[in-house]
């Protein structure tokens, strides 16, 4: 049997932490922001993990 590829999109967009949390950017900061707060604007810069629901998804996009 042949082994299993990584999702090349998720590999680029995710990672995952020692601890087994993913780490991902958020979205909507790349364009259409100009009427975005500067607070909004800089919350969303940050980073976060993928929340429970969308784990095992992401998790087996990640096969290592």
């Amino acid at each position: 049997m042949p082994k299993m590829k990584t999702h090349s999109g998720a590999k680029k967009r995710m990672k995952l932490l020692k601890s087994g949390k993913i780490k991902r950017k958020q979205v909507g900061v790349r364009h259409l922001n100009s009427h975005m707060t500067s607070k909004r604007k800089r919350h969303l810069g940050d980073v976060v993990y993928v929340d429970d629901a969308n784990y095992l998804q992401a998790r087996r996009l990640l096969v290592f």
